[in-house]
């Protein structure tokens, strides 16, 4: 049953792409067009860099493919497995791949300005300072949660260090081999990643665990999350070609490869559903409307893919004709993740017997009930069932356990690691926008961006607050993360709006980004609320008081985009009349 749904599933993302995007991108987005592209017009061999759409598919894909697609759909598999799949496939063909498209093209057509600074143009001045802040606090938890979920996946999974961190030396010589020798990408990449299970059987022998030195967990977690924050700073402001574009492209072939192992491992073992289709919660638990439409985000819309669309590719981007394979494309590819690791939560956990998760210790005999017994263990675990049901996947096509699940470990640090010094390059040229709105030209260096980008983010990870759902003290990023779901929801939701407008005024039709934005918005602003409520009675007032703003910020946000939207229709019939 699992693997039949899985495969429907599949089909229906190649039936999407291959009509509703060509459908849309000709429609409304006139990807048909020619135009003189960003990456052409102002080529400066750093950001600006004309890019094989194999190559831009592989930075964009990885970029947005990080941990998140993966966390949230193993913590959504709580309600059962339906909700989960029906959100992932609907949400991705019809909200999420058309959003990150549209941010695509309209940045594109925009001389690769970003969709903040794109709301100047269609809202007001006032709502590009707006938007600038709302995204750089949403980019601090997400630079945050990162890098304490790969800080986390090192101590848990040692054996995944070695192969991480050789993969950074691998990238930079490719990146050299591909932009000065101007080799062609794919042997380079395909060496670079039989290197990479190289160095992952490796870590399986030799695991570089500080623990076993006698070095606290926590204090292993908090070593690794300086180090990974000095790596994406300097990441951040390497040019684009030497790290992060050679990186995401050896990754992309490592996602289709995990990918390929587990939707093989799956259509193999053939297991059964071990969850129920649907799932009612317990007393405490949280509702499935709005949560589930939140805590499964970049698995089938999310805000974060606009900024990279508009912050980074749209500038590397060689040919408008590209615009839907990277942009609509990567984001069914992102939806595959999210399908392989709700599998992995719903069918592939019944395959496995001994293990350890985080929030329960040591389990004799896995099983869905026992992983989800409550909704704070299914929070506490995370991405623990992808990685022991994904494993359990690949074991059944004959891989030993231990290398099953470091494969899969690998998996998810990769990803999350693009997404992580990505996000920091986007933050820094977010910076350096507010700088310009502000006209604060010290916020345009490099460093200054990079460091307003880094160091507020590090604090979170450093600081404990008290969580008001259990009372215990937990890493700042950790308590604020819930906020992270709603608010990146609701900057999908004002991105869409910002589209809207553009496309309108461009005389498109615009009712595929404006339903979508409406639905979006509904269950951002719902989630918000109940986390804002939950704070407030915890007696949490600092992260209420942030809550707060980013609710109004989003709230005023959308005035702004009211406002815009009836003056546009007020002068449309001023025109015709």
């Amino acid at each position: 049953m699992a693997a039949l749904v899985t495969a429907v599933v599949l089909v229906c993302f190649g039936l999407g792409y291959r009509f509703y995007a060509r459908w849309v991108g000709r429609r409304v987005f006139g990807d048909d067009e020619p135009i003189e592209v960003p990456a052409v017009a102002q080529e400066d061999g750093r950001d600006f860099v004309p890019t094989d759409r194999h190559v831009l598919f592989g930075h964009h894909f990885t970029s947005i493919a990080g941990a998140a697609p993966i966390i949230g759909p193993c913590v959504a598999a709580y309600w059962g497995w339906l909700p989960a799949i029906l959100w992932v496939g609907l949400g991705t063909l019809f909200m999420g791949a058309v959003h990150d498209f549209g941010a695509l093209m309209a940045s594109v057509q925009n001389g690769g300005r970003s969709i903040a600074d794109l709301a100047a143009k269609v809202m007001s001045r006032r709502a590009r300072v707006l938007f600038l802040c709302f995204v750089i606090v949403v980019v601090w938890l997400v630079l945050a949660v990162f890098a304490m979920a790969i800080a986390g996946l090192f101590v848990a999974q040692p054996s995944a260090v070695l192969p991480i961190n050789i993969e950074i030396v691998v990238a930079i010589a490719m990146g050299w081999l591909l932009y000065k020798k101007k080799s062609k990408p794919l042997v380079p990449s395909l060496v670079a990643l039989v290197l990479l299970y190289v160095f992952v059987y490796l870590g399986t022998l030799w695991p570089l665990d500080a623990t076993a030195l006698g070095v606290s967990k926590a204090t292993a977690q908090r070593g690794w999350i300086v180090a990974l924050f000095a790596y994406s700073a300097i990441a951040s402001v390497l040019p684009v070609w030497l790290l992060l574009q050679p990186r995401d492209y050896i990754n992309a072939h490592q996602l289709f490869v995990g990918l390929a192992l587990l939707f093989g491992g799956l259509f193999v073992a053939h297991p059964s559903f071990d969850a129920p289709a649907w799932r009612l919660p317990e007393d405490g638990a949280p509702s499935i409307f709005p949560l589930l439409f939140v805590t499964v985000a970049c698995g089938a819309i999310s805000g974060f893919h606009g900024l990279v669309a508009s912050g980074t590719t749209s500038k590397q981007l060689r040919d408008v004709r590209d615009a839907r394979f990277v942009g609509y494309g990567s984001m069914v590819g992102e939806a595959s993740l999210a399908l392989a690791s709700t599998m992995a939560a719903v069918a592939g956990i019944g395959l496995v017997v001994a293990c350890d998760l985080p929030g329960q210790g040591h389990v004799a005999d896995l099983s869905w009930s026992v992983y989800y017994d409550s909704w704070a263990h299914a929070g506490a675990n995370k991405a623990s069932a992808f990685v022991l049901g994904g494993g359990a996947f690949l074991a059944s096509l004959g891989l030993a356990t231990t290398l099953a699940r470091t494969v899969m470990a690998v998996l998810v640090i990769s990803f999350a690691a693009t997404t992580l010094d990505t996000a920091t390059r986007i933050q820094r040229l977010i910076v350096a926008e507010l700088g310009e709105a502000l006209t604060l030209p010290v916020l345009t260096r490099p460093s200054v961006g990079t460091a307003v980008a880094v160091l507020p983010a590090l604090l979170l990870t450093l600081i404990d607050v008290a969580d008001p759902t259990t009372g215990q003290a937990r890493q700042a990023g950790w308590v604020l993360w819930p906020i992270f779901g709603a608010s990146n929801q609701l900057l999908a939701s004002l991105t869409l709006l910002v589209l809207a407008l553009y496309f309108a005024s461009k005389k498109r039709p615009v009712l595929p980004l404006l339903i979508p934005m409406v639905f979006v918005t509904t269950v951002a602003v719902l989630a918000l609320i109940t986390k804002l409520r939950q704070f407030i009675d915890g007696g949490s007032w600092a992260m209420a008081s942030l809550a707060a703003a980013m609710l109004a910020l989003a709230l005023w946000m959308l005035l702004e985009g009211g406002v815009a939207w009836r003056r546009a229709q007020v002068m449309s019939r001023d025109t015709q009349g």
